[in-house]
């Protein structure tokens, strides 16, 4: 992979075979061959040189496949399904032998159905033929050993024994880095490493990723007992969606790079961030609780201005500034002139925030440090003025190492005042308002500046008052205690394990029927202004929910016994210790990640330099990965691409998403672009449109997705990710 390759891909091939969305695409070890797996129920594999369907498996399963793969050291004879009815199947692919293409009926080698919920990951081990973990939004992760028996009895079966839990992490899920793990942490996505094997990563639907390794785990077990959540070496987030606390925050794909150092995660409705694995080297960013706040608040000195002390090793950089060295300089001074200008004349920020992360993060070595205060300051201006979704707190962080370089920096301040009361973070605004007007006592602006922010703060008093007074005299008429829809679908899990590990038949007929009572009200006023896109509804969603029965009603399993795990009451007598968690070390913009939980964000490329994700307007997204700069945007789907995936040696990639058909992308172009289309020809959509487009549908997000979320449980045998599209969704 190379910047003038990605430039030039295109479209080669699409293949034709599916009767349904493409949920999963994998390649094989040597790259010959690709399987993938579909709402159709079957997998095919596809030759890489011919580009032709070579098998086309009838699986058996009941549900979308969401998950294949080829096992390691078989010869590519054995591949492994998992699908939406919570099953995992192995098919041994020389059974077909001698036979038609048409004739696609096969028995399965294996059959595990000891999941009680949708298996959405599958994972192998390099130069392991006989394992494969599974991934199942029960809350568990499976060990499958090929060796131990070919079967095992349905989940909730009399006489079920499984002993195959190697993560049980169904009071694993977090709501924020400060709140101890209670919920069913429902699985998304894993992967291990392949120069590691050892090491496990594992995501699902709260906000942290986590890694584990595999020889530090306790013996696999069964479902009859819940145990707690394991101790993991990482956990991994976003500083700032550490402590956001909204239960719609979850993880749709987690990933190693090629060499094991590094961790990619998408989330649903955000971005998608790198992480460093830190496992010996100590250069990851760190942080605990409290410091996304310690980040945000001013501490004045007796002598002046002065900053608090770096907070554990987080935001550092830990790359030695060597002083201006000639290499590069001057080409660095010309980006950030061409950050400067953008800021001043008004022009879209995009490309002056592209002109600084090519200076910070691709010639950091080479720059003074005024000169990376100054790139910091605008960075953080221009973030400000772009106003695209977690903007404000980049801006933040680029203040923060501004005010490390030049604790008087007047600029530093003015632009952390801006970032917070973006926030709504008033108080903490007025004193970098405040700060900023003592550096700069003749600015007018400022003094106006710190009386407006003080407006806010009274109007948030008054505001807060109201309705602490109106509280008490709006009374509820329905007798069942009232759960905003936040809680409802976050307790979901926990509240409905008694069901999950109960036979699947008596889980179906009862999944919260009996319990919930829903009441819409949808109104849907005029655009607004805005553009009307065809894949979201718009307007507004009010959710009332009802609980029926006792309100304290406590979660039981199976036995009828608590749910929790059985050192739970041992466990609340010892206050709980929130984890170090590592940092983002960068992220990439610009795609939309809201209507499916299936998307995939992948390295690209034997050493990952570019980072490459499916997005909801039908195209995909390539990033150059050490600066986060979009490098390609290319057109590959009628509604929303989920997968891609990198040929293993060639500069070639295979993508899949809501069409019935895999496209295949070469270096092709005649000449090199940053947009590229299907069939239909060259996408001519302005970039900036696109990715505004994107941006829009993310901040709209937390109404919209909340509906979804909610609404997908609700149907959970009806449709699912592959199937449903976000209108049909919303229409729903």
């Amino acid at each position: 992979m190379h910047s003038s390759l990605v430039r030039r891909l295109s479209q080669e091939r699409e293949l034709e075979g599916h009767q349904g969305c493409v949920n999963a695409i994998s390649w094989n070890s040597k790259g010959s061959l690709l399987i993938s797996g579909s709402d159709d129920t079957h997998i095919n594999v596809w030759s890489y040189s011919s580009r032709k369907l070579l098998h086309s498996i009838e699986t058996g399963h009941s549900a979308n496949v969401f998950c294949t793969k080829f096992v390691p050291e078989t010869s590519d004879e054995l591949v492994v399904s998992g699908a939406g009815d919570a099953e995992v199947r192995l098919f041994n692919l020389s059974r077909f032998s001698g036979r038609g293409l048409d004739d696609n009926a096969i028995t399965p080698s294996a059959l595990y159905q000891c999941h009680t919920r949708r298996v959405k990951k599958l994972a192998v081990e390099v130069g392991n033929p006989h394992v494969v973990w599974s991934a199942s939004e029960d809350g568990t992760l499976r060990q499958h050993d090929f060796r131990q028996g070919s079967s095992c009895p349905p989940a909730g079966s009399s006489h079920q024994e499984c002993r195959n839990i190697l993560l049980d992490l169904r009071c694993g899920a977090k709501r924020s880095l400060a709140d101890p793990p209670k919920q069913t942490l429902s699985l998304k996505s894993c992967d291990i490493s392949s120069t590691r094997p050892h090491l496990l990563l594992v995501g699902g639907s709260d906000a942290f990723a986590r890694l584990y390794d595999r020889r530090m785990l306790p013996p696999l077990t069964s479902c009859q007992k819940r145990m707690s959540p394991p101790p993991c070496v990482n956990y991994f987030c976003p500083m700032h969606l550490s402590e956001h606390g909204r239960s719609s925050l979850h993880l749709t794909h987690v990933t190693f790079s090629p060499n094991g150092e590094e961790v990619l995660l998408s989330y649903s409705g955000e971005h998608v961030y790198l992480m460093d694995v830190n496992h010996a080297g100590g250069r990851a960013m760190r942080y605990t609780v409290g410091d996304a706040s310690k980040i945000m608040s001013f501490t004045p000195t007796l002598n002046g201005l002065e900053l608090q002390p770096p907070i554990h090793d987080f935001l550092q950089t830990n790359i030695r500034v060597r002083g201006e060295v000639a290499t590069g300089l001057g080409k660095c001074r010309m980006l950030v002139e061409i950050a400067r200008n953008s800021l001043e004349e008004g022009k879209h920020p995009y490309y002056g925030i592209e002109a600084c992360n090519e200076v910070l993060e691709g010639h950091l070595s080479g720059i003074g440090p005024m000169l990376r205060h100054e790139c910091l300051c605008i960075r953080a201006a221009l973030l400000l003025k772009r106003k695209w979704k977690n903007d404000a707190q980049m801006a933040i962080r680029d203040c923060y190492n501004a005010r490390r370089i030049d604790s008087s920096s007047f600029r530093a301040h003015l632009y952390m005042s801006e970032a917070l009361e973006q926030l709504c973070k008033y108080k903490e605004a007025l004193d970098f308002a405040i700060a900023a007007q003592c550096l700069d006592p003749s600015n007018s602006v400022m003094a106006e500046k710190v009386e407006n922010i003080k407006k806010h703060i009274a109007a948030a008093e008054t505001e807060k008052n109201n309705k602490a007074n109106d509280g008490g005299a709006r009374s509820e008429p329905r007798t069942g205690r009232v759960l905003s829809l936040s809680d409802i679908i976050y307790r979901s899990e926990a509240n409905s394990d008694a069901s999950q590990d109960g036979p699947r038949s008596e889980r179906e007929d009862s999944d919260y029927d009996e319990e919930v009572e829903v009441d819409f009200h949808t109104s849907v006023p005029g655009d607004e202004g805005r553009d009307v896109e065809a894949n979201f509804l718009h307007g507004s969603l009010n959710v009332r929910i009802h609980r029926r029965g006792d309100s304290a009603r406590e979660t039981v399993d199976a036995n009828g016994s608590s749910g929790s795990p059985s050192s739970s009451s041992q466990n609340d007598r010892i206050p709980y210790q929130p984890e170090t968690v590592i940092d983002m070390k960068q992220r990439y913009v610009g795609h939309c990640n809201v209507g499916t939980d299936i998307k995939q964000a992948s390295f690209l490329g034997q050493r990952g330099d570019y980072i490459a994700s499916g997005s909801d307007d039908g195209r995909w997204f390539i990033w150059e990965k050490q600066t986060g700069r979009l490098i390609k945007m290319l057109l590959g789907d009628e509604a929303v691409v989920n997968c891609v995936q990198c040929h293993p040696f060639d500069c070639v990639v295979a993508t899949s998403g809501i069409d019935n058909t895999i496209k295949i992308w070469t270096p092709s172009a005649s000449v090199p672009s940053i947009v590229s289309g299907g069939a239909a020809g060259p996408d001519t959509a302005d970039v900036l449109e696109a990715m505004e487009s994107n941006q829009r549908k993310l901040s709209r997000n937390r109404e919209h997705s909340l509906s979804y979320e909610l609404l997908e449980r609700f149907h959970m045998h009806e449709f699912s990710e592959g199937s449903l599209r976000p209108f049909e969704c919303a229409q729903s």
